[in-house]
Formats: structure tokens, C-alpha cells, sequence
């Protein structure tokens, strides 16, 4: 696929053109405090082009998942504050999408000036499987526009979705692919072609059927698939092994049984821990113990067990086939990291990451914070990307209708 993208935007000239651009803020809140900003500093660059060349920013972007009406706990008062404290240029929040406020306000911006329109998913219509009642939504949304506006599209984490301000305001727009999406697609190809070998993937995470396609259509592309978190109890328990009380997906036992097998056919190799930290609760200070991954039930514990991260030895062993890597992707943290007692596995496979010479990716989500929770800076990895699950359902070989629109 080609793109036009924003540098051609900003040649052919946006200095008192309105642009409306799908921005990703959905960021993690305590209340009202931001606790990790990482997908608004990601927005910024764009942004900073376009208010640096003259344009009238009109922002689109979501924060969790309201029921198409809105609530205060997800306004985007709090990432447009942080986006305002970062940014070098006039930031604003209209207190509606395209209501009264949100009207008012651009018809009101200047030259340079950024305008945050309020949580498109306050409208149902942004989410309809309707497609008349997105087109309606996106009609408004471009009205705002004026009769000489473009659309960019810089929320990658939302690319995945056929959505009214992804999807449909592209096909009513001339449209751009923004920095951030360009440069995610980008190392996104580097994972699906032409990729440099040894190849590895960590996959982690809570469960197993979250992963089920992107699993399906790794094997015989990665070379060895190291697995963690929740979802390696439902691989041990594939093996034959008794999981205790961890997390356990039953009904996706026959399927893992048929990855192991296949896999093996295709060259992949699945590498899953052959030691566990096994908790007698889910509790930060719960007491817990290490156990070979083959005996959870021979714990303390008993059957009552919960497995909370990988071992120390399979930390090791997954360090070092990190480190004869080439090309690196990981996609789920390896325990409950937000717990310390629980967080070496997570710890040890970022560490590795950082110290590999190989092209490294940190697949979004939870992964992202994990590492920025444990003290990595971004910069210590080749990219974190801020689309989890776009990532994913990129790898799974879907097409992502945000990208198909602006296909050219």
C-alpha cells in the first residue's frame, strides 16, 4: 500500500485550512491523573507540524469504552490538560463533538491553534454498525471543516476499528497518513516481511484466546514463540500438566494441542516455562514460592495455587534466545508485573530486549506500560508501539479499515 502522507499535506500548503486529525489519547487514568502519558507525547509530533505550518487543528480521539453518552470519568479533560502542559502551541477542549461548544470554538480558532473535540465515543454513532448512522456522525464532523479541509490519521491504536472518525471522515476527506501511523506500519512490515532471522516472539498476557489468530499465523514465520504470562498455564495444561487454581482456558486446550503440533511441523519452535512463581492469592503480598512449571500442584499451596509469573530459570532461558536474536516482538507481559513479587519474569525479558543487538518491538498495551512501569525508557527499545490491538490484528494478516481508506 501507498499513502499520501503529511509532509505532502504541508507542501501543498494548511496555513488557515482546517485539519481534522484523529489523534490516539486514550491513556491510562487514576481518577483524573494521567499515570501514563506515553500516546499523548506520541501525538504531539504531528500535531507540531501542522500548528508549526499555519493550520487550524480540529482533534478527534477516544478514552475507554463509554455507552454512546457521556460520562465524566471518561473526558478527555485530564489527557488534554497533560497534551496542554507538553505541547508549544494554544490547546483547547470543547465540551462536545460537534455540539454547540464544539461549533462555537472552531469556528473561533486561529491560525496554529489546536481544538480537542470531547470523546467521539460519547456518540453512539461513532461506533454504530450502522453504516448510514456513522456516515451521519462523520458528515457533522467534517462540517466543522470548512469547505477546504484534509483528515490525518495519526491514531494507529484505532486503525483496526471501522469507526466515523477513523473510517468514514476518510472517505469524505482528502487523506493523510500521519507520522506516528506511517512509522508504526513501517516497522509493522519489517515483522511480516523481509524479516531478519532469528526470529523470536514473546507473547504473554492474560489469556490465550486473546492471541489465538496471531499464533495461528506465526507459525512457520517466527522461529521460536516464547510464551508467559496467564495464557502458558493453558500451554502447560496442553502438555498434560496440572495448572491448580491458574488461569486456565479449558476450551483452548484441543487448540494449543494443535499450534504444538503444527509448529513443530513448520519449524517454529514454542518455548514455555519450565518453572513457575506460584502465589497462595492474587494479593501483591501474598505468599509465594517457585516450582517447577510440571509440578504447580506439589506448591505450598496445593491445588489452590495461582501461578503469577515465569520462573527465574525460564527467565534466563528466555533472555537468551532474546539475545541470538535478529528481529525481536513482544506482545503481554510475563506475569503480574504491577505486584514486585511478581514482576522478575516481565523485568527480565525487557532487560533482554534492551541488551539485544536485533530489531526490537514492544507490542502496545499493557506491554508499553509494563515496561515504563518497571523504569525502561522508551528509547531503550527499537519501537513501542501504541497500538496493541492493531498490532495484532495486523500480524493476524486482517485488514485494518482505517489503513484501507487511506490506501491510494
Amino acid at each position: 500500500m501507498t499513502f499520501h502522507t503529511l509532509n505532502e499535506l504541508i507542501a501543498e500548503g494548511v496555513r488557515g485550512r482546517y485539519i481534522l486529525v484523529r489523534s490516539d489519547l486514550n491513556v491510562p487514568l487514576d481518577g483524573s491523573t494521567v499515570t501514563d502519558d506515553g500516546r499523548i507525547k506520541a501525538s504531539l509530533p504531528v500535531l507540531g507540524k501542522l500548528t508549526d505550518a499555519g493550520a487550524r487543528v480540529l482533534v478527534t480521539a477516544h478514552l475507554g469504552r463509554p455507552k454512546g453518552a457521556p460520562e465524566e470519568k471518561y473526558s478527555l479533560k485530564p489527557a488534554v490538560s497533560r497534551l496542554a502542559e507538553l505541547a508549544g502551541f494554544n490547546v483547547a477542549l470543547a465540551e462536545d463533538t460537534v455540539g454547540s461548544s464544539a461549533k462555537k470554538l472552531a469556528a473561533s480558532l486561529q491560525d496554529g491553534e489546536v481544538l480537542v473535540l470531547e470523546n467521539v465515543r460519547f456518540d453512539p454513532r461513532e461506533t454504530s454498525k450502522d453504516d448510514a448512522q456513522r456516515a451521519e456522525f462523520a458528515d457533522e464532523l467534517v462540517a466543522l471543516t470548512g469547505s477546504n479541509g484534509a483528515f490525518v490519521d495519526d491514531a494507529f491504536g484505532a486503525v483496526h476499528r471501522k469507526h466515523a472518525s477513523v473510517y468514514d471522515v476518510a472517505t469524505r476527506l482528502p487523506s493523510y497518513q500521519g507520522d506516528l501511523v506511517h512509522t508504526e506500519v513501517e516497522v509493522l512490515r519489517k515483522l511480516t516481511s523481509d524479516t531478519q532471522r532469528p526470529y523470536v516472539v514473546v507473547l504473554g498476557g492474560s489469556k490465550v484466546s486473546d492471541k489465538l489468530a496471531v499464533i495461528d499465523n506465526l507459525i512457520g514465520k517466527a522461529d521460536t514463540i516464547l510464551v508467559g504470562g496467564g495464557m502458558l498455564f493453558t500451554f502447560l495444561a496442553a502438555e498434560g500438566h496440572k495448572v491448580a487454581g491458574s488461569l486456565l482456558e479449558e476450551d483452548q486446550i484441543p487448540v494449543v494441542k494443535d499450534y504444538l503440533q503444527r509448529a513443530a511441523a513448520a519449524g517454529t519452535e514454542f518455548v514455555v516455562p519450565t518453572d513457575v512463581v506460584v502465589a497462595e492469592k492474587f494479593a501483591a503480598d501474598a505468599a509465594h514460592e517457585t516450582v517447577a512449571a510440571d509440578d504447580i500442584e506439589g506448591s505450598s499451596f496445593g491445588a489452590s495455587g495461582i501461578g503469577l509469573d515465569i520462573g527465574p530459570e525460564s527467565a534466563a532461558a528466555f533472555a537468551d534466545r532474546i539475545k541470538g536474536a535478529r528481529t525481536v516482538f513482544w506482545n503481554g507481559p510475563m506475569g503480574v508485573f504491577e505486584f514486585e513479587a511478581f514482576s522478575a519474569g516481565t523485568r527480565a525479558v525487557a532487560q533482554a530486549l534492551t541488551a539485544a543487538d536485533a530489531f526490537t518491538v514492544v507490542g502496545g498495551g499493557d506491554s508499553a506500560a509494563a515496561v515504563r512501569t518497571l523504569g525502561f525508557a522508551d528509547d531503550e527499545f527499537g519501537h513501542i508501539s501504541t497500538g496493541g490491538g492493531a498490532s495484532l490484528e495486523y500480524l493476524e494478516g486482517k485488514e485494518l479499515p482505517g489503513l484501507s481508506v487511506l490506501d491510494r
